[in-house]
């Protein structure tokens, strides 16, 4: 249904009337300015640390030093990044390129066509296309556009609001959030296994096979006038279990490691990995949660598509596993629910902790 009028104007209407400096809305607290670069400049230096590619071909080898192999490389980078490229993650270029085109379609509509499918943010309602999360960290507005909806399981999706143009869009999403649900489940395991806990037991931690709830954002960043003065997502981690995410092959996702901030490469037929909030606290801070955000530029439209793996919002009680806490590593979070957890990032006042922490915006 069509919202009647919209909170603030859709940033691709901004884009494309012309203008050529932003509204003040979008522009960044100075601080914050003097880190935002050119992406394109960025993307191709190769000094310094780089997003590790992880390649999956072998995570059920028969052979169990090849095997064993590729657990600890992932494993390793849990740890040490908390997001990772997958490559050979055995979902078909063919059907990813269906998702990317369906989307893509999409967002290529006119702006009145798109907002039949409009959230109502004021009353609670985040699914369908928009344009800002509410309550971003910052009270500012991000230069990008959105559609948001429940992919898995199934009986939790609601279809009325997915596009029914294009025609694709609906079996290649419904058939590519299967094939990341069974993702899932491999690389939980595998994160299980690396805390010496049997290879279910996060799964079940984050809802099992029954409860655990996959989101997917399709982040629209149109060409942006200013760049270096916006961000289309702000820092943030995510308060997912996993997150999984396609994009365009143009750079924008950058890391935020060791003090700086890192670009990721944009490397073909690679899903991108994060590990979210939910298993940095399962797993006692041994697996990151890494802080993360979204550049803009004025050359091309960037899309990404982030599919957030979330365990049920009242059911489970998050908090580090009895395993992976000793005297010489006591807890390091209160138990929360997920919800609990949401809103302690949403509106806590604590300027102890810095920005790491602070915001929950679904990414990238």
């Amino acid at each position: 249904m069509v919202s009647p009028m919209s909170p603030s104007p859709r940033v691709e209407t901004l884009a494309r009337s012309g203008i050529e400096t932003i509204p003040k809305d979008y522009i960044r607290p100075e601080e914050e300015l003097k880190s935002i670069g050119d992406i394109f400049a960025e993307e191709k230096n190769n000094d310094g640390p780089q997003v590790p590619t992880i390649d999956l071909a072998d995570i059920n080898s028969d052979d169990d030093e090849t095997r064993k192999k590729c657990h600890e490389e992932l494993k390793k980078a849990a740890i040490e990044w908390g997001v990772m490229h997958l490559i050979n993650h055995g979902v078909a270029e063919e059907l990813i390129n269906r998702v990317k085109n369906s989307g893509r379609e999409f967002f290529e509509l006119p702006v009145e066509e798109k907002e039949k499918y409009a959230n109502d943010q004021a009353a609670g309602n985040v699914q369908g296309y928009g344009s800002k999360l509410a309550n971003n960290a910052s009270g500012q507005l991000e230069w990008e556009d959105y559609f948001f909806h429940c992919v898995y399981p199934e009986d939790k999706r609601d279809l009325s609001i997915w596009p029914n143009n294009p025609a694709d869009y609906i079996p290649a999403t419904t058939e590519y959030a299967k094939q990341l649900r069974s993702l899932a489940t491999k690389i939980l395991s595998i994160l299980s296994i690396g805390l010496g806990l049997e290879q279910d037991r996060l799964e079940k931690e984050v809802g099992g096979t029954e409860e655990l709830i996959l989101q997917m954002k399709i982040n629209y960043y149109p060409k942006c006038p200013q760049p270096e003065l916006a961000l289309g997502v702000e820092a943030h981690t995510d308060v997912s279990a996993l997150t999984f995410i396609l994009h365009n092959m143009v750079p924008g996702l950058q890391l935020f490691y060791k003090g700086k901030w890192v670009t990721a490469k944009c490397v073909p037929n690679s899903i991108i990995m994060h590990i979210g909030d939910t298993i940095e606290i399962l797993s006692n801070g041994k697996y990151k949660s890494i802080l993360h955000r979204g550049l803009v530029n004025k050359e091309k439209v960037r899309i990404s598509w982030a599919v957030f793996c979330e365990p049920p919002k009242e059911k489970i009680i998050l908090k580090p596993l009895p395993e992976t806490v000793s005297e010489a590593e006591p807890p390091l979070f209160p138990p929360r629910t997920f919800a609990q957890h949401i809103m302690h990032k949403l509106f806590r006042k604590d300027e102890d902790e810095g920005v790491d922490k602070k915001q929950n915006d679904q990414s990238d």
